[in-house]
């Protein structure tokens, strides 16, 4: 079992690196992770958000909410087969048309997920893969593992849910040490931010099996 690092006393990395991994914990955790996957825009970047899956994949998992990225347009990408949502997302990148490309693939190699890095950093965008796992080795700068954690209270009213929050676990970083943060979403802005530290102790629930982190090139 991989060591599990949390709270993390770093600073949240709230910056995204050019190519990014996220998956979901488990599946219950999807929403939480296409949440985090959606908020890793950069600020203020108002270009659309690209996202591309296989058929089958959406099938399984469901779309994202266009109009929930108020201000920003969502372009979904179906395709066919893994290795077309690839091309999808490397020519995303490299258009500079977008600000965040998402693409929902597995198995990708090292020498692909350096083309993607090099075409993130050539457009000025954020890539982020959602693998089913972490396995293998990884050009992606920060290879992330999300969980689903229960909302605060809501301050005005004891009994109803406070904003949507998720853990958001570091699993490796380029001179990063691993961590898990608390995040939740806020109303007014719709992206995420760091929660009460006091919140902390929601963080010993996700602490799973790890999968092997790779290579954080």
């Amino acid at each position: 079992m991989t060591p599990f690092h949390a709270p993390s006393p770093d600073p949240w990395p709230a910056r995204p690196a050019p190519l990014e991994e996220a998956c979901a914990a488990g599946p219950r955790d999807m929403a939480a992770l296409l949440l985090f996957a959606l908020s890793r825009r950069l600020d203020g970047d108002a270009r659309p958000v690209l996202m591309t899956a296989t058929r089958a994949w959406l099938g399984e998992q469901g779309r994202p909410y266009g109009p929930g990225l108020p201000g920003v347009g969502l372009v979904l990408a179906p395709v066919t087969t893994a290795a077309e949502a690839l091309w999808t997302l490397e020519q995303a990148l490299r258009s500079g048309a977008v600000s965040l490309a998402l693409g929902a693939v597995d198995g990708a190699t090292l020498a692909q997920t350096r083309r993607l890095d090099f075409a993130a950093k050539q457009g000025e965008a954020v890539g982020l893969i959602l693998p089913r796992g972490l396995d293998g080795l990884s050009a992606a700068r920060r290879r992330w593992r999300i969980s689903t954690v229960a909302s605060a209270v809501d301050p005005d009213d004891a009994r109803a849910p406070g904003p949507a929050r998720l853990a958001a676990e570091l699993v490796r970083g380029r001179g990063e040490r691993p961590g898990a943060w608390i995040l939740e979403q806020d109303d007014e802005t719709h992206r995420l931010r760091l929660a009460d530290r006091l919140a902390g102790d929601g963080l010993a629930a996700i602490g799973h099996a790890g999968a092997p982190s790779g290579l954080a090139a």
